[in-house]
């Protein structure tokens, strides 16, 4: 077999292979529709830094061909020579430009991930092809969901490429390409890790700069809302767009403030609630002497050739590791609150003083798997703090809307543009919280329109009436009186009959301090389930004691004939220490099956080497005191011996006895010396 010369003669065999699977719908290099070919080129631009160090600044970048018939595009690269397939480091892929150049694999991710980095796109189809001859060609396929490293994954069954040959053959492929609930609960830890990495080294750039906590965190939400575009009127800001002139409306800060209020303008946020952001994001340009010029921090590394701005330096760093990752770090991940815990560490210590603790992400996510949220759902939070259960809920409606109507449909579209504008409510007091919240809800394009500033119990009466919520979830300040109680009776006062809150609050509050409320909750709803929580949940923020309480709102008084659902969750197969999270014990499955001891109790089809269900799960009726809501409380203690407690103390009799032993003899010795 001849060994072919010409990159042509690999992209002759793929065009063979098209009809062969009569395929007809492909395009070849520039001739892919204006969106995609915009998309790529939009993100070829934003990474325009190892662009301009590889001295292809301007290159025309575009894959060999382009499939636009299904619902996401699939983005394939050729290259002459098996050993072109793909460059790795170890296990990874490269990512550096002559990689993507040179390399099969590494140049159909690259050009995927520049389609979702415009945020045209949230997932694409990537395939490298190689090869010697038509008997010597290597296909791989991957499903990449995100624009930074890693967030693609390798489809190993699929090895040629009769899975484009229609559109029922590509939709059993994608059920095998997309993730799973295991691959992205693993996902959400990781983003999260990485995240709470940028930020630490972030806090350090600005604490070095001497920016107080309280501003940090209006820094990044800022400039994050300033990097977006402003329609098809202007681009987003770059860090090439801050110059450095040290002129009044022309200083750096000025020109990230002004793109903030052009962008908050557009998006027609009211009136007073602009006002309310833009007193915040003002914190950015009130300092001139961030503008000036000066050395380069070490923390900016080689992101920035010269001297720049304080403004600058720390626009260019969100920049670089936190906007380009925003696609592959949404979903469930609150942005803004991770950003704010970090800062909030080192100003206020572990946060006690003003009540404020923010929810973990996967914590978040389980809880509107528990109540079980879905495209129709209405969900309220009366605490909002950076809006991480709207964040969740929001997801996970978006979610069940693509999977009933189909992605990028005309009716999943109206569905999810339905579900930001109509179907979620927030209410937050503190005006920095409020201004992140929305922030991060614009930031997810928008699901800012019902986030309110003010106190959720003076709020008009007819705000809830109107929304009519069937979900609540809460994480309300446990500074609060009865520890936040009150929010939750205040809130299932307030949505429809049927519907169904969830709190996350400290485990005081269901045992004596929060009594008042607690029976008054009694007195119209009905208490289903109360899950204890990681004593360390809250570290290194807060090490409280924390449970989950899940209420009806039934209209009439709690059934007390009817059994509670105590779970201990203890064990969530996490340890969480000051330096990050730790795996110990099957925590992807663990919360996986949560949701099914939840629904489920003792009868849970779970593995049994990882829970004992008849003793993390307790039945039983409360009574009307409203102090006795705990899983401690019903702990089921059992006394009876088995072989394993029987063969532990055995071994440490003998090993008491040896070493006693072992003393002896050396006593002996030493007398005998």
């Amino acid at each position: 077999m001849k060994n072919w010369t010409l990159e042509d003669n690999v992209n002759d065999w793929v065009k063979a292979e098209f009809a062969r699977i009569k395929q007809t719908n492909y395009t070849v290099e520039s001739s892919m529709s204006a969106f995609l070919k915009e998309a790529i080129q939009k993100g070829v631009v934003l990474k325009r830094l190892s662009l301009e160090e590889s001295g292809e600044k301007g290159k025309s970048w575009k894959p060999d061909f382009e499939l636009e018939t299904f619902d996401i595009p699939v983005l394939i690269e050729n290259k002459l020579g098996i050993n072109k397939l793909s460059a790795t480091n170890g296990d990874k892929l490269k990512n550096d430009i002559k990689s993507v150049q040179n390399f099969a694999v590494n140049g159909a991710i690259h050009y995927a991930q520049c389609a979702i980095m415009s945020k045209k796109y949230t997932e694409a189809i990537a395939i490298g092809i190689s090869g010697d001859n038509t008997t010597n060609v290597t296909i791989r396929v991957y499903y990449v969901f995100g624009a930074t490293d890693e967030t693609y994954k390798l489809v190993e069954s699929y090895t040629t490429l009769d899975f484009l040959e229609s559109k029922k053959s590509f939709e059993e492929f994608y059920k095998v390409a997309t993730l799973t609930e295991d691959e992205k609960h693993k996902i959400l830890i990781d983003s999260q890790a990485k995240l709470q990495e940028y930020a630490k080294k972030l806090n350090k750039l600005m604490h070095n700069h001497a920016i107080t906590a309280p501003q940090r965190v209006l820094y990044v939400s800022g400039m994050l809302l300033a990097m977006q575009d402003l329609a098809d009127i202007k681009k987003g800001l770059v860090p090439d767009d801050l110059k450095g002139i040290n002129l009044d409306n022309q200083r750096d800060g000025d020109t990230i403030v002004n793109q903030i209020e052009n962008y908050l303008t557009l998006k027609e946020i009211p009136q007073d609630k602009k006002n309310l952001m833009m007193a915040s994001f003002k914190e950015i340009n009130k300092d001139t002497d961030r503008d000036k010029k000066i050395e380069l921090d070490t923390i900016i590394g080689k992101l920035l050739p010269d001297l720049a701005s304080v403004n600058k330096q720390i626009f260019t760093y969100i920049y670089e590791n936190i906007f380009l990752s925003i696609d592959s770090m949404s979903g469930h991940l609150d942005i803004m609150g991770e950003m704010y815990s970090e800062f909030l560490k080192y100003a206020l210590g572990d946060g006690k003083e003003i009540g404020i603790v923010l929810t973990p992400p996967y914590i978040t996510k389980m809880m509107t798997q528990i109540l079980e949220v879905d495209e129709n759902s209405k969900v309220m939070d009366l605490a909002t703090g950076s809006a991480g259960f709207l964040i969740s809920s929001m997801q996970l409606m978006i979610e069940y809307a693509e999977e009933k109507f189909g992605k990028k449909t005309e009716k999943a579209l109206e569905k999810i543009e339905h579900i930001k504008k109509h179907q979620l409510l927030g209410v937050e007091l503190d005006a920095q919280m409020f201004t992140l919240a929305s922030t991060n809800m614009i930031l997810r394009g928008d699901g800012s329109s019902n986030i309110r500033k003010g106190s959720s119990f003076k709020e008009p009466a007819n705000l809830y009436k109107t929304f009519n919520a069937d979900k609540l979830l809460l994480n309300p300040p446990f500074s609060f009186k009865e520890n936040g109680m009150p929010f939750i009776l205040f809130g299932l006062k307030n949505m429809q009959i049927g519907g169904k809150a969830a709190i996350i609050i400290q485990d005081s509050a269901g045992n004596g301090r929060g009594v008042e409320s607690c029976t008054a909750i009694l007195a119209q709803n009905q208490l289903i389930a109360s899950i204890k929580m990681p004593i360390d949940l809250f570290q290194p923020m807060a090490g409280v004691q924390t449970s989950i309480y899940v209420v009806e709102r039934t209209g009439k008084a709690h059934d007390y004939k009817k059994q509670v659902k105590f779970i201990d969750f203890r064990n969530d197969g996490y340890k969480r220490t000051k330096r990050g999270i730790i795996e110990i014990d099957n925590p992807v499955q663990r919360y996986t099956d949560i949701i099914e001891i939840y629904k489920n109790g003792a009868t849970a089809n779970v593995s049994s080497t990882l829970w004992n269900l008849k003793q993390i799960v307790a039945m039983s009726v409360i009574t009307n005191k409203g102090n006795d809501w705990n899983y401690d409380q019903y702990q089921k203690t059992d006394t009876k011996p088995t072989l394993q407690d029987f063969k532990k103390t055995v071994g440490d009799y003998l090993a008491w006895e040896v070493s006693n032993i072992l003393k002896q003899q050396t006593q002996d010795d030493s007398l005998g010396k």
